[in-house]
């Protein structure tokens, strides 16, 4: 079976532009193409990703759990778990694994609601 070949159709549009505009066209397609995807990472959240974000920061898995059940009982988790200890820590100068082993022990959430 021989295939047909219509890259020459294809490419018609393409033809004339110059290795710049082709440069400039590709780049533009591609920021086309991840746009949704950029978009959707800062709109969408879940607590897996929290979590996640939580345990790189350093803190376990439990205590990344109580964490992130805590900012979604207080309505905080779309601000991000990770975030939400970020700044009650700078907020309160202290260190952020402190903050979110207070947070952990049910302290401090006023004050972290309040960062928002």
């Amino acid at each position: 079976m021989k295939r047909a070949d219509d890259y020459k159709e294809r490419r018609a549009h393409l033809a004339d532009l110059s290795d710049a505009e082709l440069e400039q066209r590709f780049w533009a397609l591609a920021e086309q193409i991840t746009e949704p995807l950029l978009k959707m990472g800062y709109e969408y959240t879940s607590p897996s990703i929290e979590r996640s974000v939580l345990l790189r920061m350093g803190f376990s898995s439990i205590e990344a759990k109580q964490i992130v059940n805590g900012c979604i009982e207080r309505g905080l988790v779309a601000h991000g778990a990770g975030n939400v200890v970020y700044r009650l820590a700078k907020a309160k100068g202290m260190e952020i694994r402190e903050a979110g082993l207070a947070l952990c022990e049910d302290k401090l959430w006023d004050d972290a609601a309040a960062q928002f």
